[in-house]
């Protein structure tokens, strides 16, 4: 009997890659974007020029494809994402160490 295969390679180094992963998939199901336009939004990300040789910022060219998608087709504006981004990096500054980072941590949110 020979020894079984070996696992097959981890696809995402971190939890936030395969939820990015999981957006687009859902949010291309619900029709908001056509695989076409989602494969050249992300191909142009993955030819720019600050792109890594690497690919190691793969993920971080997808969630900026999916950005340059939502704004292209109204969903959201650049304002609101860099908003909505920099409330999430005071909340995650706020959150204790071990504990899920919750949007309502952000000092500066409304109560």
């Amino acid at each position: 009997m020979s020894p079984p295969d070996p696992a097959p390679e981890a696809p995402f180094d971190a939890p936030w890659q395969a939820q990015a992963f999981a957006m687009v998939v859902a949010l291309h199901r619900r029709g908001l974007f056509t695989w076409a336009e989602w494969t050249e939004a992300l191909g142009a990300e993955l030819a720019c020029a600050t792109a890594r040789a690497d690919g190691a910022d793969y993920y971080t060219r997808w969630v900026a494809a999916l950005e340059r998608v939502l704004q292209a087709r109204g969903v959201a504006e650049a304002g609101e994402i860099a908003a909505l981004a920099e409330a999430w990096a005071r909340a995650a500054r706020a959150t204790p160490h071990g504990t899920p980072i919750a949007l309502e941590n952000d000092p500066q949110a409304a109560p």
